[in-house]
């Protein structure tokens, strides 16, 4: 009788972006999924992992039946794991080397456990969408930024069309080039370059943190729905504009630790 009623469970697979800024939002959002009857999986890189044994001691991952802890390389050399990680190398290298791991680890818990009925990733790691359209399951898009941060990376592309960003070089950081004001973005009055998220302020066209973020802002279409980390009230201009844009919207915030 257990095993049937594990089996009837839905059982979600939660990815985060392996930075703890991430890492919490997404174990607060997988927590609030297990309390509801979802069987959990949870998936940090072998990295992160470690680290969490480190500073947690080495029984805290260990997890219980029905919300487990699994991991996949991060496909960067092994470092220090006391040292920062390098956020655009872990971008590129996300991008680039986590679907395969990715995807055999949802072929194992196919095989051992209760079926994947969906995916919960964090919104910066995009590459599993592909592995939930194989898999022929609905995946939803984790943003642990705020509604108006992800409305900016939305508008990237129209920055960079419109000439506005990259910069032309480092002297538009402090000759008020930044105060120039934005007046076409849905839902956001009055804002300036400068409040836009500031991965921008860059004068390389082929900065990986300006195009990392964009391309996955524009992948997000492709998802099921896409949860912020934010409440209706604190951003419904933004969240209304976005809701005309993408896939359901849902508000579930503010996802952290009291």
């Amino acid at each position: 009788m257990g095993s049937l009623a594990s089996a009837e469970k839905p059982h979600a697979v939660c990815i985060p972006y392996p930075a703890q800024g991430h890492i919490n939002p997404m174990l607060k959002l997988a927590k609030f999924l297990h309390f509801r009857g979802f069987h959990i999986t949870f998936v940090n890189t072998e990295y992160n992992h470690n680290r969490l044994l480190k500073s947690r001691g080495p029984d805290s991952l260990k997890g219980i039946p029905s919300f487990q802890f699994k991991t996949i390389p991060d496909g960067l050399l092994p470092s220090n794991v006391d040292a920062t990680q390098d956020i655009p190398a872990l971008c590129v290298s996300t991008r680039k080397h986590c679907l395969p791991p990715f995807r055999d680890l949802l072929s194992n818990l196919n095989h051992d456990g209760p079926p994947v009925t969906c995916i919960v990733s964090d919104g910066a790691m995009s590459f599993t969408l592909d592995a939930a359209q194989e898999l022929g399951v609905p995946e939803v898009l984790f943003w642990t930024t705020s509604a108006c941060g992800f409305m900016g990376y939305v508008q990237y592309r129209n920055l960079i069309d419109k000439g506005l960003a990259p910069l032309k070089d480092e002297s538009y950081l402090t000759n008020g080039y930044l105060d120039t004001v934005i007046d076409w973005i849905p839902g956001m009055k009055g804002i300036r370059l400068r409040d836009i998220p500031s991965f921008i302020r860059t004068t390389d066209p082929n900065e990986i943190m300006l195009e990392f973020p964009l391309r996955e802002a524009e992948r997000a279409r492709k998802a099921s729905a896409l949860i912020f980390n934010t409440f209706d009230a604190l951003e419904h201009e933004v969240l209304d504009a976005l809701s005309q844009m993408f896939p359901p919207i849902y508000t579930i915030g503010p996802c952290t630790n009291s």
